[in-house]
């Protein structure tokens, strides 16, 4: 009779124990699978320690050939090719009293450093470098930058902001300075695409787009100087873009213009030359303001540079990227740009 008794509490204490198991399994999501064969509880302290170890086996089992499920990452699709939160027309104006700190506070979160932009949401189509010849034009970086970044970014550009410096103060050489940019570039990214720009020029409307076409672009069509009309038919100063191809193969922009004039229609010739054609946006949308200054010392205009037109058909092979000699002194990665102070072995004015 005491054998029969201790027997069915074996069986109760061995009943509760895997209620219990199972409760505790239960509350943290996991599902066992219990053996449905019968079991003999004759000795009742074997087969309680035997089902609590095959219990902690099977849990055991079960935790480890269980998939965590890990949160999924999206997939970012490509940019459209019409970026869709283009504005249109814009109001610029230069009367403003922002200064760089406060354009570096307004734009430095969506950017990376050396004036680095990507989409966030999508991967963009078109990977520009923005190269600008510079130098002693702070006062209008300040602006280029506060107006230009957020355009860049709405036309949804994986693009970078090149500031070359010319080093010195020897003659101004705004053609061998893009060159200078358009290597210095590519050292830090694959770019494809390679916009060159003035430092005193603004887009009045973002859906002018700053990337690369089938054929050399000309941005800059109607500037507020020239009353908003193309001064005439080869012009091609101001703002351009060319691809890596189309720089290459007209052999980069010429290296040998000093001071102010004759680059632009060098490079317009240059274009032509090797089979090319300009392709420009329509007037309503090339329009740009210009920021009112005097001419820069030692930038006035040569008088040297116009006979040198006329010789491009058999210079433009043997003057270029090809030929092109400078020395880096310093880079500098500013949060809205990268800064590459160059020696170009410019002559004294």
């Amino acid at each position: 009779m005491l054998k029969k008794l201790f027997n069915i509490l074996t069986l109760l204490i061995v009943l509760g124990l895997v209620c219990f198991t199972l409760l505790l399994l239960h509350s943290h999501n996991c599902t066992l699978t219990f053996s449905t064969q019968p079991r003999s509880v004759a000795n009742g302290n074997d087969t309680l320690s035997q089902m609590i170890k095959e219990h902690e086996k099977q849990l055991r089992w079960k935790m480890e050939t269980t998939e965590m499920v890990a949160p999924t990452k999206k997939t970012l699709g490509s940019c459209p090719d019409i970026p869709p939160n283009l504005v249109g027309p814009l109001h610029v104006e230069f009367e403003s009293t922002r200064t760089i700190d406060e354009v570096r506070e307004g734009l430095s979160s969506r950017l990376q450093e050396g004036g680095r932009y990507k989409p966030p949401d999508c991967i963009s189509q078109h990977k520009v470098a923005i190269i600008i010849a510079f130098r002693n034009r702070h006062e209008h970086l300040k602006h280029w930058l506060y107006y230009l970044h957020p355009i860049l970014m709405r036309q949804q550009l994986d693009y970078g902001v090149y500031v070359i410096n010319q080093d010195g103060e020897g003659v101004f050489n705004r053609a061998k300075l893009m060159n200078a940019g358009y290597v210095e570039a590519l050292k830090q990214y694959d770019y494809e695409c390679f916009v060159f720009s003035d430092i005193d020029l603004v887009p009045m409307d973002d859906r002018n787009l700053y990337r690369c076409f089938d054929n050399p672009r000309h941005l800059a069509v109607a500037m507020d100087k020239f009353n908003f009309q193309l001064p005439y038919n080869q012009y091609f100063g101001g703002v351009s873009s060319l691809s890596k191809s189309q720089f290459l193969k007209i052999n980069g922009f010429p290296n040998t213009y000093w001071g102010w004039g004759g680059e632009d229609d060098d490079i317009y010739k240059r274009v032509i030359f090797h089979g090319m054609s300009i392709s420009r946006p329509a007037m309503v949308m090339g329009k740009y303001k210009m920021i009112k200054h005097v001419r820069d010392k030692h930038n006035e205009p040569n008088p040297a540079n116009p006979h040198k037109l006329r010789k491009t058909q058999w210079t433009m092979d043997k003057d270029g990227i090809n030929t092109l000699k400078y020395t880096v002194k310093e880079i500098v990665k500013d949060r809205l740009y990268t800064f590459i102070n160059v020696d170009i072995d410019a002559p004294p004015s």
